[in-house]
Parts: structure tokens; sequence; C-alpha cells
């Protein structure tokens, strides 16, 4: 029909505008949003450790899907087959039916070169086993000076040479000091020394100092019963500031730490039994 005044003219015109705005509205922001699921995104499950074939199940329920890399890593964290890796990383962001591309754990594990984990701290053994993907066993201590120190190490009960080849994942057990030294010892000689050289010989012997005595006697009498239970009577003389006597006396079986007295001859001093 055509307009019969200026009008209906302008009155068309502003219909079809209108009606076009409509309609690019709702194409826009009701009909595109719909088709292409706009806003509407899934999280991506951490999916490390799944073993491959319950992947198809686990990630079908969640609307994803999934690509397997040709290459493999190697953990001894987590069983073979399972997966490795993945992309996008746990907890991202993506839209249904995204593609999650995989990397598996490999079935052999890849081999290695057995590191000098000796004449380093425990500390510093385990550091380098996690680097090297191996895995602490047990521990055994044993008497040496050297605390915490890793005197041996081992696989399968077997003491392993540094640069020894072994499958990632092999579990190394380590002999470790136990700082005191050897725990079966005898009491030191200490008869004649000086009283400072001999504190030091009882330090130095794992042991500790126990009391110290001054006497005025200055003749060290020692007894031994060999074999044949013959007594053997030895007399010693000191001079002034030497050990004159001492308990337990020498050769006497001792345990780390034990307190070994002495007596210290100086004339002038009250008599002491001994």
């Amino acid at each position: 029909m055509v307009p019969n005044s200026i009008f209906q003219l302008l009155k068309q015109i502003l219909f079809l505008t209108l009606t076009g705005i409509l309609a690019i509205s709702i194409f826009f922001y009701i009909y595109l949003p719909i088709s292409t699921n706009h806003s509407e995104t899934l999280t991506v499950p951490d999916i490390t450790g799944i073993h491959v074939d319950e992947l198809d199940y686990y990630l079908s329920l969640r609307n994803l899907r999934y690509e397997i890399s040709e290459d493999s890593g190697y953990s001894s964290k987590i069983p073979p087959l399972t997966v490795l890796k993945q992309f996008p990383m746990p907890y991202a962001q993506v839209k249904e039916f995204r593609k999650i591309y995989l990397t598996l754990n490999s079935m052999t594990p890849p081999v290695v070169k057995m590191p000098d984990l000796t004449n380093g701290s425990l500390k510093n053994a385990l550091m380098i086993l996690n680097n090297y993907d191996l895995k602490f066993g047990k521990t055994k201590y044993v008497a040496d000076l050297a605390f915490n120190a890793v005197l041996i190490q081992k696989m399968n009960g077997e003491e392993i040479i540094p640069g020894t080849k072994i499958p990632k994942g092999s579990v190394i057990d380590l002999t470790i000091g136990d700082g005191y030294g050897n725990s079966n010892l005898e009491s030191p000689y200490l008869i004649g020394l000086d009283a400072d050289v001999a504190q030091v010989t009882i330090t130095g012997s794992a042991l500790k100092l126990g009391n110290i005595v001054f006497h005025n006697i200055d003749t060290a009498v020692l007894i031994s019963v060999d074999d044949f239970e013959i007594t053997d009577t030895l007399k010693i003389p000191v001079e002034v500031g030497q050990v004159v006597n001492q308990y337990p006396a020498p050769g006497e079986p001792m345990v780390i730490k034990e307190s070994v007295n002495l007596w210290i001859y100086h004339p002038d001093s009250v008599n002491h039994d001994l």
C-alpha cells in the first residue's frame, strides 16, 4: 500500500526499524548463545593416575574427549599405563566435548646410573634419590663417628657401585653412621698420663670424664690375672699431676658415653682411698 501521507511513511519506517532491532537482538542474545552453549563451560578434572582402560567411561560422563600422545614418560609414583600428564591442565575451564591431550606412564621404566650417595649426609642422599626417581628403602645404623653419614648404598641386599645402570623406581637401602663410633669399647690405659692428656684420651674414645680425685700416693698398682689364673702385680711410679689410678681399670669393657674416674697424684692433697 502506498502511503498517502508523510505521517504514514514515517510510521512504517519506524515499525520496520523496531522489527529489525528485535530480530537482531533475538538472534545474538537468545538463539546464538543457545546454539553455541555460550557462557557454559566445564571444569577439566584431574586425570593423573587414571588407567587407560577407564578413560572412555571417566571422560564421557563429563562430556569430554581425549587423545593419547604417542610419546610416553615415566614416574615411579604412579602405576604403568596411567595418565602422567594432561593438557589442558586440571581445573581449567573448557567447553563441552573439548579434547584433552594425554601422556601415559610407560610400562618399562627407563634406566639411570646409580649416583654416589656415600660420604654425604642422609638429607643430601634423599634429595639425590628423588631427583633420579629412585625410591628410599630401609636404613641401617652402624657404629661410626659421622652422624647420619651414608656409608654404604645397597639394592636388593647387595652393595651397588656408583655408575651402575638400574631402572628408575628401584629401591635403595642405606647404611648410616650413628655418630657414636664403636659401641664395644675398652677402658683406655691412662696410668702415668698428665691429667689434661688423659681427659682428651677419654673424650676421644667416645667416653665421658667422670670424677677427678687428687691423691697423695705416687705409685700406681696394677694387678692382672693371666689365662692360668696367675696373679701379677705391677707397680708404676708417677709424677705430680699424672694419673695414679683409674676406674674402670685399663682394658675393662665399657659402653659409649660411660664415665671414667681419675685419681691424680698431688703430694699436698688429703689421702683418699682408691
